[in-house]
């Protein structure tokens, strides 16, 4: 019996040591990846606090300026910002319009088909950046702002497929009913978002 206990207990030895040594060599092997990784998030980090602790110090500058400026500093800051932001976005916009231009100018396929796949590629670029506008506008507008934009854009929503719909019934139980339908969403989309960063961003 106590035979048998010894043989046990060296079999478990020598699986727990084979396994211990298995362990420790995959995890040499992921170790240099990992490492170079941890360095470089090591890295990142000490930037990003080098970054957060200069725009600390910019902001209290700010700060201090507008103390003694009757707050246009920080005014004319904050709408630098909001500017830039609008110009990033109509130019967005701009190359999105001349893209969907393209799309449609180089579209020699006259079935129907093949031009409800165009509108609706269309639609969903639009619709696409539509929300990205959206979502940059509920990090920028205040609170009362937002909420008063939301209700906007859910009557606008209403609007846009009522109107879509209105259009598409002309050619009711026609090939071109669906086509209409999303020609006039794409269409009102694309007016949505500049609408969007020409009054609100």
């Amino acid at each position: 019996m106590k035979n048998n206990r010894k043989f046990l207990m060296v079999i478990l030895t020598v699986v727990l040591v084979i396994l211990t040594a298995c362990g420790n060599s995959s995890d040499k092997s992921n170790a240099e990846p990992n490492n170079q990784s941890s360095n470089n998030d090591e890295n990142k980090t000490e930037h990003s606090l080098e970054d957060t602790d200069k725009s600390e110090l910019n902001d209290q500058r700010d700060i201090s300026s507008t103390n003694t400026n009757d707050g246009e500093s920080l005014k004319t800051n904050n709408t630098g910002t909001t500017e830039s932001k609008k110009e990033e976005y109509i130019e967005k916009l701009n190359d999105t319009k001349k893209e969907m231009d393209e799309l449609l100018s180089n579209s020699n396929d006259t079935a129907t088909y093949a031009m409800k796949k165009v509108e609706g590629d269309r639609y969903d670029a639009w619709d696409e950046l539509l929300n990205e506008v959206y979502g940059v506008l509920k990090e920028q507008l205040a609170k009362e702002e937002m909420d008063q934009l939301r209700e906007e854009q859910r009557n606008w929503i209403k609007y846009r497929d009522d109107t879509a719909l209105e259009a598409s019934k002309k050619y009711k139980g026609g090939t071109a009913e669906h086509l209409e339908y999303v020609t006039v969403l794409a269409n009102l989309t694309e007016e949505r978002c500049y609408e969007l960063v020409e009054s609100y961003m």
